[in-house]
């Protein structure tokens, strides 16, 4: 099956907030800061979806987890999408995360 997990991630304690250069022409290149005078975007959070391995709910849950406990996320959400997108909210809603609560399927 194809998971994906989709979640915030906040920034940092010492991080006011995330600071990455926007330039339109240029859509997907990283570049560091210092070498670019292309208007910088702030964020206080960034969303994220992140496709997980597992044959089964259980075994993408427990991948799932993982991501979550290494990441500053509190909360997630697992979906089933066989059409590989990457937009978020695209699949089946399978179940939801909440640190300190665990999953509860939908």
């Amino acid at each position: 099956m194809t998971y994906f997990l989709e979640y915030t991630v906040p920034a940092g304690p010492d991080d006011a907030e995330f600071e990455f250069p926007h330039d339109e022409i240029q859509t997907g290149t990283t570049i560091p800061l210092s070498e670019t005078d292309a208007e910088i975007v702030h964020a206080p959070e960034l969303s994220a979806r992140t496709g997980i391995i597992g044959a089964t709910v259980p075994e993408a849950k427990l991948e799932a987890e993982q991501l979550i406990i290494h990441s500053r996320a509190t909360e997630a959400s697992l979906y089933e999408d066989p059409s590989n997108s990457l937009q978020s909210g695209i699949g089946t809603l399978i179940a939801t995360f909440v640190e300190g609560r665990g999953w509860q399927d939908a």
